[in-house]
């Protein structure tokens, strides 16, 4: 039997620069309930969002997507020429083909790039941030540029009062490269297709959630995910620094973190919520929350950063990267 050549990649992988947008358009709790019968304190007590952003109809999530990868690419000290693929989650392209990461790669100038969607919903980011690592140590690509994007007002009933309060527009984006040692954990994952009917498009046209069959799930389940991604990547609880899930509810966010620091996280672990003025942001929120805390100091180069990404399909994945 003939034999075929293997290509021989990189022993390890790192983040070598991060970058996000947002719309300029604020939109307030009191916003939403001149439209619809909420109000500020049902909002906050229940997920917990203050403000968040959405697009107006001239912005795409191609042109978030481009935006937050040029500003990771700065962020890296790279240019166009020196990346070779990129990957874009994301579940809110307006039609199948064409996939918005070929687009991305051509406004942004990168030629000839291996280009392609991936759709893990809301675990989209550290699914996408998996296969990158694992392309580079596999020869398979040597710099690739992972761009979280969402217009998730687009598939969003805007009078909605169970939906309409929690999910935003934005995008988020980091840059993976070669390392000599591990910066970029072993990624966790799986998925619990038996609860798919809890997330789905309404009439192929709205996203719909079953919110308290998702918070149960979520509050229970996504915790081992996490110190699953930890044990991977040979640690302990005791050395993640900072602790970024998937922003889809601030009780969801402080309850996994809660349930980490029983495990041995520590007291001063810090724990993100973007989710406060960001709202949900889906495949973006990871990235985006990582580039925020960074400009906030909350993050410094060099931290443990546990990572941690779920939503619909059931689909999860977390891991452990070194910040840059």
């Amino acid at each position: 039997m003939t034999a075929l050549k293997q290509l021989s990649g990189a022993p390890a992988t790192r983040i070598l620069g991060v970058g996000s947008t947002q719309p300029d358009t604020v939109v307030t709790n009191d916003d939403l309930a001149s439209r619809m019968d909420t109000n500020d304190q049902w909002i906050r007590e229940r997920v917990g969002i203050v403000e968040r952003r959405f697009a107006g109809p001239e912005v795409s999530l191609v042109d978030m997507a481009v935006e937050a990868g040029t500003r990771a690419l700065a962020d890296a000290g790279l240019t166009a020429a020196e990346v070779d693929t990129v990957i874009v989650p994301n579940c809110t392209m307006p039609a199948p083909i064409p996939n918005a990461a070929a687009q991305v790669a051509d406004r942004i100038g990168i030629q000839a790039a291996g280009a392609f969607d991936l759709n893990a919903a809301c675990a989209g980011f550290c699914y996408a941030l998996g296969v990158a690592s694992d392309l580079i140590k596999a020869g398979s690509a040597g710099t690739v540029l992972v761009i979280g994007s969402e217009k998730l007002t687009d598939v969003v009933d805007p009078y909605d009062r169970a939906n309409a309060i929690i999910f935003a527009d934005g995008a988020g984006a980091a840059v993976v490269g070669a390392a000599e040692q591990p910066e970029i954990g072993p990624v966790s994952w799986g998925s619990a297709g038996d609860l798919v009917d809890t997330i789905y498009m309404r009439d192929h046209r709205y996203i719909y959630q079953e919110g308290q069959a998702v918070f149960r799930w979520a509050t229970t389940k996504i915790a081992p995910v996490a110190l699953r991604a930890v044990e991977a990547a040979g640690l302990s609880a005791a050395d993640v620094d900072a602790l970024i899930p998937h922003q889809a509810n601030l009780r969801i966010v402080e309850a996994i973190g809660k349930r980490l620091r029983t495990h041995g996280a520590r007291e001063d672990m810090v724990v993100a919520d973007d989710i406060v003025y960001s709202g949900n942001t889906s495949s973006a929120s990871i990235p985006m929350a990582l580039d925020h805390m960074r400009v906030k100091g909350q993050v410094t180069k060099g931290d443990v950063v546990l990572i941690v990404g779920f939503g619909a399909g059931l689909s999860y994945a977390g891991q452990v990267i070194i910040a840059p």
